[in-house]
């Protein structure tokens, strides 16, 4: 039986052999670069779409990025699905994760995006957003490599009412 190219170079990658040395492994490497404009890409000329754009761009800017989440019953629904391991369902328990677990404080609201955004997508009821995530590199804490986060919510009614993000749970003491 002869395997497919597609699907033996996924087996490859997974098992953690390398296809052709040194040369792939820089092209793997290739650092994750952020949009020039991130703000042009919470639009479209969808006005569903957009107006769900537009509530991921302020649940970015003013909750995630300035830490107002004294405004997040303005952009999530009281049932707020969660999907992060580390905080509980509801709006309740999300804004307590970020005030008082993760001790977010407050500050001035920015005019422009800060987040190094990738891409936003969006589909129907739902907005994914990918983002530059920098990271030490465990071989050489000295250095730093590139890739990607993303949180991809879905929408009800204008607020957001479920998010998923690619979270784990921290490694036991």
């Amino acid at each position: 039986m002869t395997i497919p190219k597609p699907i033996l170079a996924t087996a490859l990658l997974f098992s953690g052999m390398s296809f052709a040395g040194s040369a792939h492994a820089q092209a793997l490497s290739a650092p994750v670069i952020a949009h020039s404009d991130p703000e042009s890409l919470f639009t479209s000329p969808d006005p569903k779409l957009h107006a769900n754009k537009q509530v991921a761009l302020k649940i970015v800017k003013e909750l995630l990025e300035a830490g107002h989440w004294d405004r997040a019953h303005l952009y999530l629904t009281k049932e707020y699905i969660q999907h992060n391991p580390l905080a509980a369902s509801g709006l309740d328990a999300v804004v307590h994760y970020f005030v008082n677990v993760a001790k977010v404080q407050p500050k001035p609201i920015a005019d422009k995006m800060q987040t190094k955004v990738v891409a936003v997508q969006a589909e129907g009821d739902y907005v994914t957003v990918s983002f530059v995530r920098e990271l030490p590199d465990p071989k050489d804490p000295s250095r730093k490599y590139t890739t990607t986060w993303f949180d991809m919510w879905r929408f009800k009614d204008g607020k957001a009412d479920e998010h998923w993000d690619p979270a784990t749970l921290p490694p036991a003491h």
